[in-house]
């Protein structure tokens, strides 16, 4: 396959979601003024939206990053979660932020919160910036939420598809 981006329709413009992502910010730093908190980005797909969120949130905390991998190439979850990278930051007897691109069918982040609460956080919470609840095969908690979504394959701002289309600077919807 050789993906192109004639085959992308826009969804979220870069306006759209820099104006969410304030918001978010904003409530974020709201729930955790004065806890010591440790935002977790999940790799790859998180890291503009994380670097975002993180500038948009006026707190002090720690930052740490996982790599996990449950599409293996495709645009299909495989449902076999691999932990490619693990967290270097200790979580135990602290607030935990998940930060994750996106929930679909909920595998990957059902797997990364049971591991992480193992590790004892005083509180765990999940910001997604797209979320597909209709795509979900295992339920998870997800507490905040940029944008709830169709259950389309999306693409930009992070999101690729066989490794491109990451650094496009919206999300649109590939359409093969």
């Amino acid at each position: 396959m050789n993906p192109s981006r004639d085959r992308i329709v826009p969804m979220l413009s870069e306006e759209q979601l820099q104006a969410r992502i304030r918001e978010l910010g904003i409530q974020i730093a709201a729930d955790y003024a004065g806890k010591d908190v440790v935002v977790v980005g999940l790799l790859n797909g998180v890291y503009p939206f994380f670097a975002d969120l993180t500038r948009a949130i006026e707190l002090d905390f720690d930052i740490g990053f996982m790599q996990v991998s449950s599409y293996h190439g495709g645009t299909e979850s495989t449902g076999e979660v691999k932990i490619v990278k693990d967290l270097d930051s200790a979580i135990q007897g602290r607030h935990c932020l998940v930060v994750e691109d996106i929930v679909d069918t909920g595998t990957t982040l059902f797997k990364v919160r049971n591991l992480l609460l193992d590790r004892e956080p005083l509180s765990l919470k999940v910001c997604t910036l797209l979320d597909k609840p209709s795509r979900r095969k295992t339920q998870v908690p997800v507490d905040y939420i940029g944008f709830t979504i169709e259950d389309r394959f999306v693409v930009g701002y992070g999101l690729d598809l066989d490794g491109k289309f990451r650094n496009l600077p919206y999300v649109g919807i590939y359409q093969p």
